[in-house]
C-alpha cells in the first residue's frame, strides 16, 4: 500500500514539474490573454461583428473618432455604406465568363439593375488601378449588362505572370492592389476621388 501511495506521489510531482517547465518556457501568462490562446475559457463577448459591410463602417467609425483632424462637416458615411453594397452586388450577384487571350485573360461581368450600375462604378476605375501594377495591362470596354476586363502579363515572357492572372480571375484580380481601405476612409470622410462615379 505504501508503494503505491509513494509512486502517485512521485507522478503529482513530476507531472508539476512537467507543467511548470512548459509555462516557464512561454513566459508568464499576460494579465487578459486573446481567448484563442486558452482553450476552454468562455468569451465574455463576440468579437466578430456579424456582418461585413457593419464591420467595415465600424472600423471606419473607430479611425475617424480616433483622428482629432476629422472634419464632421464633410464625413459620408451613407456614400461609404453605398458603395459597400455596390462591393456585394459585384462580387456576389454579377455573372463573370472568363476567356484566356495571348498573355492574360478577358472577364466579362455583367448583370441587370443595380448589379450592372455597381459593375460599371466598380471594374472601371479598378482598372486603372491593376494598370498601374509593374506585373499587368488592364483594360475596360462596356458592353451589353456590364463591362469586359482584360488583363495581360506586361512580359509575353513572363510565365508567373501569365499563370497568376488566369488563377486569380476576376474574383482575386477584384482584390488586388493596396488601394481599397485607403479608398473607403477616404470616401466616408467625403474626399474626392478621381476616377470614381460613386
Amino acid at each position: 500500500m505504501w508503494k503505491a501511495v509513494t509512486l502517485m506521489l512521485a507522478g503529482a510531482v513530476g507531472a508539476a514539474f512537467a507543467i511548470h517547465a512548459v509555462f516557464a518556457q512561454g513566459g508568464p501568462m499576460p494579465q487578459n490573454p486573446p481567448m484563442h490562446h486558452i482553450a476552454g475559457m468562455q468569451a465574455t463577448s463576440p468579437a466578430m461583428p456579424g456582418q461585413d459591410a457593419f464591420g467595415a463602417l465600424a472600423e471606419v467609425v473607430r479611425l475617424l473618432d480616433a483622428d482629432p483632424r476629422t472634419d464632421w462637416s464633410r464625413v459620408d458615411l451613407e456614400r461609404l455604406r453605398q458603395h459597400l453594397i455596390d462591393m456585394n452586388e459585384v462580387v456576389l450577384r454579377s455573372e463573370v465568363k472568363q476567356t484566356p487571350v495571348p498573355g492574360g485573360l478577358a472577364m466579362e461581368i455583367t448583370g441587370a439593375g443595380r448589379t450592372e450600375r455597381a459593375i460599371r462604378a466598380m471594374v472601371v476605375p479598378h482598372a486603372a488601378e491593376l494598370d498601374r501594377m509593374p506585373e499587368w495591362s488592364a483594360r475596360t470596354e462596356p458592353i451589353a449588362g456590364g463591362v469586359r476586363l482584360t488583363v495581360v502579363a506586361k512580359k509575353p515572357d513572363d510565365a508567373t505572370a501569365l499563370a497568376r492572372v488566369r488563377g486569380l480571375g476576376f474574383a482575386g484580380l477584384i482584390t488586388e492592389g493596396a488601394h481599397h481601405q485607403p479608398h473607403h476612409l477616404a470616401m466616408a470622410k467625403g474626399e474626392a476621388l478621381a476616377g470614381h462615379t460613386h
